[in-house]
């Protein structure tokens, strides 16, 4: 259970920045008191006395962000599982940047810091390095249609963008020491523009940054592409606070047995279903559409939300994969609008004029929260979710063919990553004739939901943002009429 976070911690800017989203390292913040333990009681046991693992991270895709069913992203489900097994209940907090995190473990704010974090000089100076739970390889990205270089020789002489106190600028720093004098960057701090806002944006010629940063990243600036990776993939690790070493081989153990037993895997798989099958054409029109059709629709998909108690980003994805969010849609089966309702579905929901735009939207909205409600109340989300999204595409029936064949095959029905894998055997005679409803297109639900997901993960992430800042084109706007940075 994790712990319910502010209206304060809602407005967690776009990649770890805004005005005000700094926590305020004193005895107030939300990372708890400063009481004092009891003398000599290990930082484990004052975790499990005080019954919470408070976390700092950073407000960022690959780490931690509020989504339609709460908190999503890999270090909150990483950090949330570490907890559970403590038997405390998660607290985790977004800051501004690494050193607003080196500032909590050193006051004692926070047990440890979670955010991709390679160990370096600097880092061990404020806490303990966990076993590293991963490597990220870090990429090059340039502008599409820009010569590529071969290697890092390549950059000197160019405007190369990383962010300030990133692994990526001590990367290039140890890079340069090693024999490439010439090469230089520029860092851009917390509260100035992405750096890869400025590299589509034509104010820089490369970029350095995570791989599965720009997984995610590559759905909101389409006209990147990767250069060349760096030799060198690096650890990434949780830093416990300094005092904490019960507390770091606790959590050394804990990664180990999530290595061992695939859970690690099962989160990473998680996050990325987010970002994965990226296609260049249909990212630039998602990115278009966010700006020029979206905001006629947004005020539609919020008071539908308001009405059914769903997230208004949800709406907004299921609509965009059903219709690109064009009214006029209509299939073969005779589905239209925005949320293409079938006559059958309209009928069912009360919907009287399926090419009203409202009534269209509202009507999706109101039969989407009904398959919600019959998926059981025991199916845990965002699983339940992801489910009645497959009904939605596919008619519940199907979908409960699809659960009972999961669990004859030994999974579990209540995942939707399990009922996922067994779908597509709804199109098979040898698992169909089983099949209560018969033949079904099992592949297609299962494509629906993993585009609805990266839809609705890149309106989350806008979503986060201030509001100069909720489209491309304005980051872009921003990104342009930023200072150029300075490269040194």
């Amino acid at each position: 259970m994790q712990t319910k976070l502010t209206s304060a911690d809602r407005r967690a800017t776009h990649r770890r920045r805004a005005a005000g989203a700094v926590l305020a390292m004193t005895c107030g913040s939300l990372l708890g008191a400063c009481s004092a333990p009891p003398p000599h009681q290990s930082t484990l046991a004052q975790v499990r006395a005080r019954g919470v693992l408070r976390v700092v991270t950073l407000n960022a895709p690959t780490t931690y962000y509020l989504g339609a069913h709460g908190p999503q992203g890999f270090e909150y489900r990483l950090t949330n599982a570490f907890a559970r097994q403590l038997g405390v209940r998660l607290q985790i907090e977004p800051v501004l940047d690494a050193a607003a995190m080196r500032a909590a473990l050193s006051h004692g704010q926070a047990d440890l810091a979670a955010a991709q974090i390679s160990a370096d000089a600097r880092w061990r100076q404020f806490g303990l390095a966990t076993a590293p739970y991963g490597t990220v390889a870090q990429l090059v990205v340039q502008a599409r249609g820009r010569p590529h270089v071969r290697d890092v020789t390549g950059l000197t002489g160019a405007r190369v963008l990383v962010r300030a106190g990133s692994p990526q600028a001590a990367m290039l720093r140890a890079i340069r020491a090693a024999g490439i004098p010439r090469l230089s960057w520029s860092e851009q701090p917390p509260g100035a523009p992405d750096p890869l806002a400025l590299l589509e944006a034509g104010q820089a010629d490369y970029a350095v940054v995570d791989a599965n940063e720009f997984e995610f990243a590559r759905h909101i600036y389409p006209e990147l592409s990767v250069d060349f990776t760096l030799p060198d993939a690096r650890p990434v690790q949780w830093i416990v606070r300094p005092d904490g070493a019960d507390l770091s081989a606790a959590a050394d153990r804990f990664i180990h047995a999530a290595h061992d037993s695939g859970l690690l895997a099962q989160i990473e798989h998680s996050a990325d279903a987010e970002t994965a099958d990226f296609d260049y054409l249909q990212a630039r029109r998602f990115q278009q559409d966010i700006a020029q059709r979206l905001p006629q629709l947004q005020g539609l998909f919020q008071r539908a939300a308001a009405v059914t108690g769903l997230d208004w980003r949800l709406l907004a994805a299921v609509g965009y994969q059903e219709s690109k969010w064009q009214m006029q849609a209509v299939s073969s089966d005779g589905a239209e609008g925005i949320m293409m309702l079938t006559p059958d579905a309209a009928q069912r929901i009360g919907v009287l004029d399926r090419t009203n735009l409202w009534q269209n939207i509202l009507g999706g909205a109101r039969y989407l929260a009904e398959v919600i409600r019959t998926v059981p109340r025991h199916v845990p989300e965002p699983d339940r979710t992801w489910l009645a999204l497959a009904a939605y595409n596919v008619g519940y029936g199907h979908l409960e063919d699809a659960r009972v064949l999961t669990q004859k095959l030994g999974k579990n029905p209540d995942s939707w990553a399990d009922v996922r894998q067994q779908l597509p055997l709804l199109a098979e005679q040898q698992w169909y004739d089983q099949a209560r409803r018969g033949y079904a297109r099992g592949w297609e639900p299962a494509r629906f939901v993993e585009q609805v997901r990266q839809y609705l993960a890149v309106l989350e992430w806008f979503d986060t943002t201030p509001l100069s800042m909720r489209t491309p084109q304005l980051q872009l706007r921003a990104a342009l009429a930023a200072p150029v940075p300075r490269y040194n």
